[in-house]
């Protein structure tokens, strides 16, 4: 927790791919291609990598010169690079910028950020390929990710920085322990005593069932008893009245 921080200093992986660096195994296929790359930078890049600015999310139409437009404002401009295609030489999202120096870099990374360029709200950070140790493209696994939620995320960037690392305390493992046993005995018992409980309700239920027998035979032969008497009286009314 001492040396915790919200962006990496070192580019890794495994780290990058948990939400808060302390995944002990990758969960997707990419980290596992990323921890197996052996990725060396292009040496074909030239420029300053300290003064240099990544900028993604852009518009395919912006152009270089719309973005020196947007970020002189910054500061003196040494180079723009958009990178496109090598194919069909259409623009890819993303671009390069060279600062003279360090001051507007730092200006722009701070302001340019979120900025609205051609309709679409662009993303700054400080050029990583060449500046963070360890670094693994998006292209290979790696990267921080891009702005689909549904895709591969990868934390420790300035888009998506670490959460904090939950410190738990040390505590002794009592689930197992005398606690349980207590909790154990004291389920066992409450068991013990519904089942009594049920066995007791049945044996009251089957003595009281004979009692509910004859009550209920004792009930009919009162009512036919009853039933007996009300016909001879019936018919003695009848001879009455003849």
């Amino acid at each position: 927790m001492a040396d915790w921080a919200p962006i990496a200093k070192e580019y890794d992986p495994l780290k990058a791919g948990s939400i808060d660096g302390t995944d002990e195994e990758p969960h997707d296929r990419a980290i596992w291609r990323a921890m197996l790359a052996r990725y060396v930078p292009n040496k074909g890049v030239t420029g300053d990598p300290h003064l240099t600015l990544f900028v993604a999310r852009l518009n395919l139409q912006t152009t270089e010169e719309k973005l020196k437009e947007v970020f002189s404002r910054y500061g003196d401009i040494r180079k723009v690079r958009l990178v496109r295609d090598l194919v069909t030489g259409f623009s890819k999202g993303y671009a390069f910028i060279e600062y003279k120096e360090e001051r507007a870099l730092l200006k722009a990374h701070r302001d340019a950020n979120r900025l609205v360029i051609d309709q679409h709200e662009i993303f700054v950070d400080f050029e990583l390929e060449r500046t963070l140790k360890g670094w693994i493209p998006r292209r290979l696994g790696g990267g921080f990710g891009g702005k689909k939620e549904s895709g591969q995320l990868r934390f420790g960037g300035r888009d998506r920085p670490f959460r904090k690392p939950i410190n738990l305390p040390n505590m002794k493992n009592d689930f197992y322990g005398e606690g349980s046993s207590e909790k154990r005995n004291w389920s066992r018992e409450g068991m013990r005593d519904w089942r009594t409980r049920d066995r007791d309700h049945e044996r009251s239920r089957d003595k009281r069932w004979p009692e509910r027998e004859r009550s209920w035979a004792w009930g009919d032969s009162e009512r036919e008893r009853d039933s007996k008497e009300e016909r001879s009286r019936g018919r003695e009314r009848k001879d009455r009245d003849r």
